[in-house]
């Protein structure tokens, strides 16, 4: 008898991808806006080729090429590693109904992978430091790589997730992003001192890297897929002994809401990589206590894009239940807000914790800098994170490890936006720090403290209007 053969095809799994996108651009809520924003990711990275190109040579710059390009390897394989093969192109339920070959969801992680801002961070700092050191010319060389560390990245993470399904620990597939950081002194060399014929070799080289990267990321994304998710199954699995009642319907509420972050995998797992990675590169570098405050930005604006942008998704259809409970709408907030705090600083802390390790002993000023700029970002996170949940509420599973809060384009707009303002918030705390000047410190930090503050008490108000309420349930229980 006649069977379908196992192995999907690249035509179909090419022509499966153009309908999800063309869902993926149907289901856009607002596509003006959408189209907009791809306009600007567009002129940004064209001013990011241009301008430093215009500067003139950067002769200086020429050490930090190597270290750029080795980056954006590491950078992308802990994320992929991290996110378990990848962003989903469709969601786990419909793919249960419309399902898609592992070959069609290795495709689309790997189209997805661009949107997010870390990585357009990582690409706009490649491509102007290219320019600035050997001129427009050598741009090409820079996106090829950046393609080929991203096939690579994709490559790998499908096979720390196969080593995790077979329970053994994921990131011991790591090392495979040293073979290919391996190429960095080439293609460093042929930027700078290789001329246009050891560029145009170079460039040739990585495509061909890409393209053998795609198809071993496809064999593993096949093999991967034969495989049943532990940490998944796990979870959804376990047994919980019930525990006393709390004394308060707050304390009840903020249980519960603790329980469905820690017990969700890829809030758990990547709270845990945003508290350690920017950590251990503080301790490796050794960085001094004005550096630090920068970090509790990078952090919270991190840790908030996990699930704070989209707080009520952490219900899913449980929502209705409780909406039934007799709460007021205003303890269901504090409830949410508690548990978002706790996450945020916690994350926080563990970084500047493994930061303080080598940043020698501080002053006063420094101390109370870092301490109040962990205040200030924490609350910028937060007030964000009510006024977007509750304007713009998505439906979302966050039981796949593979899943985010909002659609990418929706999630590059809200990562870029807290980026800025988390860090524009810490210079100007370490350069009050870094003058002396403790009384303009503790008053600008206050300042943002009020301002976040009458944000979160606005948004609370608004989550007590029954119609806003019940719109948002709509949304998140469909």
């Amino acid at each position: 008898m006649p069977t379908a053969r196992s192995w999907p095809e690249p035509a179909r799994a090419l022509a499966d991808i153009r309908h999800l996108l063309w869902f993926r651009r149907a289901a856009v809520r607002r596509p003006r806006a959408a189209a907009l924003a791809l306009v600007g990711l567009g002129g940004v990275t064209v001013a990011a080729v241009v301008l430093p190109a215009l500067l003139g040579p950067g002769d200086d710059l020429d050490r930090l090429l190597r270290p750029a390009l080795v980056a954006v390897v590491l950078v992308a394989v802990s994320g992929a590693v991290a996110a378990g093969g990848g962003r989903e192109l469709l969601a786990r339920d419909p793919a249960s109904v419309f399902p898609v070959s592992p070959v069609t969801d290795h495709l689309g992680a790997l189209l997805l992978a661009p949107l997010s801002a870390g990585w357009l961070i990582q690409a706009w700092g490649l491509l102007g430091l290219t320019a600035a050191v050997a001129g427009p010319g050598a741009v090409p060389v820079a996106l090829a790589w950046l393609v080929a560390a991203t096939a690579l990245a994709q490559a790998v993470g499908w096979a720390g997730e196969y080593l995790r399904r077979r329970g053994v620990l994921a990131w011991f597939a790591v090392p495979l992003a040293g073979l290919g950081a391996l190429p960095a002194p080439l293609v460093a060399d042929a930027v700078r001192h290789g001329g246009p014929a050891a560029q145009a070799v170079a460039f040739v080289a990585l495509l061909a890297a890409t393209i053998l990267l795609v198809a071993v990321g496809s064999v593993l994304a096949v093999v991967t897929a034969r495989r049943v998710p532990r940490d998944e199954t796990r979870r959804e699995t376990a047994t919980h002994a019930p525990r006393p009642l709390p004394r308060s319907d707050l304390a009840l509420l903020r249980r519960t809401d603790r329980a469905s972050v820690w017990r969700s995998v890829p809030l758990r797992r990547g709270t845990l990589l945003l508290a350690l990675a920017p950590g251990a590169v503080a301790l490796a570098g050794g960085l001094d206590w004005s550096s630090l405050v920068l970090l509790p930005g990078l952090v919270a604006s991190g840790c908030v894009l996990l699930f704070g942008v989209n707080l009520w998704c952490l219900d899913g259809r449980g929502m209705l239940w409780r909406e039934s409970l007799p709460v007021p709408p205003r303890t269901v907030v504090a409830a949410r807000v508690w548990v978002l705090v706790e996450v945020l600083l916690g994350g926080s802390g563990l970084t500047l914790a493994l930061g303080a390790v080598r940043a020698g002993r501080p002053s006063g000023p420094e101390v109370l800098a870092v301490v109040l700029a962990l205040a200030v970002v924490v609350g910028q996170a937060v007030s964000a994170a009510l006024r977007w949940s509750l304007a713009h509420p998505y439906a979302v599973d966050l039981r796949s490890a593979r899943a985010t809060p909002a659609p990418p384009l929706v999630m590059v707009g809200y990562s870029l936006r807290l980026a800025v303002a988390t860090t524009l918030s810490g210079l100007l705390l370490a350069g009050l720090a870094g003058v002396g000047r403790v009384d303009l410190l503790a008053t600008a930090a206050i300042g943002l403290l009020a301002v976040s503050a009458l944000r979160v008490v606005r948004a609370a108000r608004r989550w007590e209007d029954p119609e806003r309420r019940a719109g948002v349930v709509a949304v998140v229980v469909a």
